[in-house]
């Protein structure tokens, strides 16, 4: 689970750059799916650092 979540940073991580990118090139369309992106991998990375800590505790 501690590598998922570290690509999951990393693709809200691009996305923000490319939101950034979206409102440079006024590109309605790039802002949506990028900020959609961000809340979704971004939701799923704080998730799992909550519920399973980082690093993550393995259970015996």
């Amino acid at each position: 689970m501690n590598i998922l979540m570290v690509i999951f940073g990393l693709v809200a991580i691009l996305s923000v750059f490319g939101t950034v990118q979206g409102f440079k090139e006024r590109n309605i369309l790039s802002i949506v799916f990028n900020v959609a992106s961000v809340v979704i991998f971004g939701g799923f990375t704080i998730a799992t650092i909550i519920y399973a800590g980082y690093p993550p505790v393995l259970e015996k």
